[in-house]
């Protein structure tokens, strides 16, 4: 083993078009500090090989034979760090990184972060606002939670992300229903964490997201992310938008909340993605990821602020301290087209030429099916991002800008038109956006 050899292992590249960007980013930094990529993946590599020193292909999502694999790399080449940025993966990928003695999220951060029961628990006994909440091991036990914390509840899954699996309940004649659904999505889950649900109080307030970075303890705040959900009674993300001059990124209170969330929970280093809830009487974290966050909301914030997300996932893992000083001020959002219904893709149709988007794309090929919740999640077939002087007008050309969208076949062979969106001829930041592939 050489130490001029020196590695950092990416466990998971997640899927291209979601994910390409930081790769390609990660690759130049890496290069830059003297570093070969190495990716540890559950798929036969296609795009990703331009990126990557060395590619192992094993199922990821059995833990054992990750960290088997992994440790072989460790035996071969010097290993300076690790990083993912695949929920499922976020633990091992820290319990790896403390066994080697390299910079992670830490064996207490990742637990406080994974499991949301442990980050209610950790944060309340800290003292930081946050709803009511038990964690149940049936309807009857969910029954009686609701019954004493209060309604509206929400009822979730104990580890997953994306709002899978998450539903509201208004009162006792809808709680059944949300704790089944929770309860089925955990079974996707990390195998501790399946069945039961956590029911919770709901906090009431406009939600947005924060990505942070955290160095040797210490939190900064990135970009703040606000946040459009839908199809109620589920919170489904549909959209997003990234303001540099977010007012909110100035905000003391918040800064001291997710500041001491953090240092509660023990995060040592790593990307975190926080939600939050600004609800009457402040801010309330709803959960915090041991990642930086999906829906390619750190693509807005590289459009919006100038920081390059896939360098400092470089950066950190490297033990380096980042810059995260802002070289732009912009605005920049996204929306996710979505059908009304269960439905069959015959097509995805996107406009061309309207200012101020950066680029759109399909998300399906014809012929997927696309279920809605509770039948399934992430039911998009297409997306279109732009950018604005404001977050109002940004907004405004997501969600009020006339244009088709994508053409979907329906359940009696009709078609429905949805995801009204429009397109920008080229791309912002040399990122093109191509059909999902995997």
């Amino acid at each position: 083993m050489s130490t001029d050899d020196r590695v950092l292992v990416v466990i998971g590249s997640g899927l291209k078009i979601y994910r390409e960007y930081l790769i390609e980013s990660a690759a130049r930094r890496a290069a830059e500090l003297d570093l070969k990529l190495v990716l540890v993946n559950n798929l036969k590599p296609n795009w990703q090989q331009p990126y990557f020193d060395e590619i192992t292909v094993v199922n990821v999502f059995d833990h054992d034979e990750l960290r088997k694999t992994v440790r072989e790399i460790a035996d071969r080449r010097t290993v300076v760090g690790l990083f993912s940025y695949d929920e499922p993966l976020v633990m091992p990928t820290a319990e790896l990184a403390a066994e080697f003695g390299v910079p992670g999220l830490g064996l207490a951060g990742v637990e406080g972060c994974r499991d949301k029961h442990a980050t209610r628990a950790r944060l309340t006994a800290a003292g930081l606002p946050q709803p009511g909440f038990e964690l149940t091991a049936s309807v009857e036990q969910a029954r009686e939670a609701a019954a004493r914390i209060g309604y509206p509840v929400v009822v979730k899954p104990r580890a997953l992300g994306a709002s899978m699996g998450v539903v509201l309940a208004q009162d006792e004649t809808q709680l059944d229903h949300a704790y089944t659904v929770a309860s089925n999505a955990s079974l996707v889950g990390d195998e501790p964490y399946r069945d039961g649900a956590i029911v919770e109080g709901f906090a009431d307030g406009p939600e947005i997201s924060i990505d942070g970075v955290v160095h040797q303890g210490e939190y900064r705040a990135l970009f703040i992310a606000r946040k459009e959900t839908g199809h109620y009674p589920y919170f489904e993300e549909v959209g997003h938008v990234v303001d540099a001059a977010d007012p909110l990124l100035s905000e003391q209170e918040l800064t001291d909340v997710l500041t001491k969330a953090h240092e509660t929970l023990g995060v040592e280093n790593g990307m975190t993605h926080t939600e939050v809830k600004l609800t009457s009487y402040g801010p309330v974290i709803i959960e915090i990821n041991g990642r930086l966050g999906g829906d390619l909301i750190p693509f807005l914030g590289r459009i919006a602020t100038g920081v390059d997300p896939g360098e400092l996932l470089v950066e950190i893992a490297a033990g380096h301290r980042p810059d995260t000083s802002f070289s732009r001020h912009g605005v920049a959002g996204i929306r996710f087209g979505y059908p009304e219904q269960d439905v069959t893709v015959r097509g995805v149709r996107l406009p061309t030429g309207l200012p101020g988007l950066v680029t759109a794309s399909p998300m399906v090929e014809p012929g997927t099916e696309l279920r809605l919740p509770p039948g399934g999640y992430l039911a998009r077939h297409s997306f279109v991002a732009c950018t604005g002087e404001t977050t109002e007008e940004c907004t405004e050309r997501l969600w009020g800008a006339p244009g088709a969208g994508g053409r979907v076949a329906g359940p009696r062979g009709g078609t429905v038109d949805e995801a009204r969106g429009v397109i920008a001829p080229g791309n912002q930041d040399g990122v093109t956006f191509r059909k999902q592939t995997t």
